[in-house]
């Protein structure tokens, strides 16, 4: 995720103008590496059953993902705990994070 601009309190990282949350950070590195491989092979799994029309099969491995996703903090509740709003998915320009990526665009720091 590292080649992605990551917003300076940590919630989200941006890819192509959009905010997307990146994972509970309170979560140990053990925990965090075993729920990506869990999310891996769900997405494995995913792809296998619509290359075969497998519906069932698609919307299980649909269901593991979202299970996953929901564990390392990016979907679902929010991990962090100061009743800021949740804007993922949202077009960076269009949240509080704006004139942060528009200075990082025009190579500001800071």
């Amino acid at each position: 995720m590292s080649q992605y601009p990551v917003t300076p309190d940590g919630r989200y990282f941006v890819v192509r103008g959009r905010l997307w949350r990146c994972s509970n950070p309170q979560l140990s590195d053990e925990e965090k590496q075993r729920l990506t491989a869990v999310l891996m092979a769900a997405r494995r799994a995913k792809g296998i059953a619509m290359r075969a029309g497998d519906e069932g099969g698609r919307e299980q491995a649909r269901q593991q993902v979202d299970a996953a996703k929901i564990a390392l903090g990016e979907r679902g509740l929010v991990w962090w705990t100061d009743g800021a709003p949740d804007v993922n998915r949202h077009m960076v320009k269009n949240t509080n994070y704006a004139a942060w990526f528009a200075a990082l665009e025009n190579g500001e720091h800071g």
